[in-house]
């Protein structure tokens, strides 16, 4: 993803916290804030120390940017959000984690 695609200060990743509803299941939870005005979509990814050393963090961090990008033309336009994944993303493999990624997103009503 470019820069201009990712939440990257922490004032933008609280204000999508404080500000925006949140949607989750089993994998991940999607917090989204809807801005208006805005070209593209921006997303900020957290993946805690629970999921594992950082090789594992840095594994699922470029597992869930992949999904996100093959998922680009059906994301709406109009919005930030922050992923966060959760503990059994760890074990998954990268078809498992687009097939729960792109549920997730479809329960926070993020794809066209």
């Amino acid at each position: 993803m470019r820069k201009t695609y990712r939440v990257k200060k922490e004032a933008e990743f609280q204000k999508v916290f404080h500000n925006g509803r949140s949607t989750a299941n089993r994998q991940f939870v999607i917090y989204v804030l809807d801005k208006k005005d805005q070209p593209h979509f921006r997303v900020g990814i957290s993946v805690g120390k629970k999921i594992g050393n950082a090789v594992m963090r840095n594994n699922v961090k470029r597992r869930i940017r992949q999904s996100l990008t093959e998922l680009k033309p059906q994301l709406k336009a109009e919005n930030d959000f922050i992923v966060i994944a959760r503990k059994p993303i760890a074990d998954m493999t990268m078809k498992e984690t687009k097939k729960s990624l792109t549920h997730v997103l479809k329960l926070a009503k993020l794809l066209r």
